[in-house]
């Protein structure tokens, strides 16, 4: 696997002191049944964390979850504007959601916050 592709250690946002700043401070844009909370953070990569609202479901649920979050933000990671801090909030759905459904909502979240590189046109 490519090192671009991989989520490293240094990519989460752990700290609850950091969550709560993100919180607080972030710009935030939502979609159905997610949100995304972005800041600023001034290093040469992007953080990012997967909280949970309480009451999501039980323990698998709550694992499949963040791991389909996780996956979707490595795929899209490359697309991405760097030197930002994120939280992807996810809210239960009445269905099992899909690899394909999460990667969606994630790239429509980054596409309102401008967070998506912009693609530059070839010159002839």
């Amino acid at each position: 696997m490519p090192h671009s592709q991989r989520f490293t250690r240094n990519e989460r946002v752990k700290r609850a002191g950091e969550i709560k700043h993100i919180f607080k401070d972030g710009n935030r844009v939502s979609v159905a049944g997610a949100k995304l909370f972005y800041l600023p953070n001034n290093l040469s990569f992007n953080r990012i964390g997967f909280p949970l609202p309480r009451g999501f479901g039980n323990a698998v649920q709550r694992n499949r979850s963040k791991r389909l979050s996780r996956e979707s933000y490595r795929s899209l990671k490359a697309h991405l504007n760097i030197g930002f801090d994120m939280l992807l909030l996810v809210y239960p759905a009445s269905e099992t959601p899909s690899f394909h459904s999460r990667c969606a909502q994630f790239r429509t979240l980054c596409e309102k916050a401008g967070l998506i590189k912009e693609q530059s046109e070839p010159t002839a």
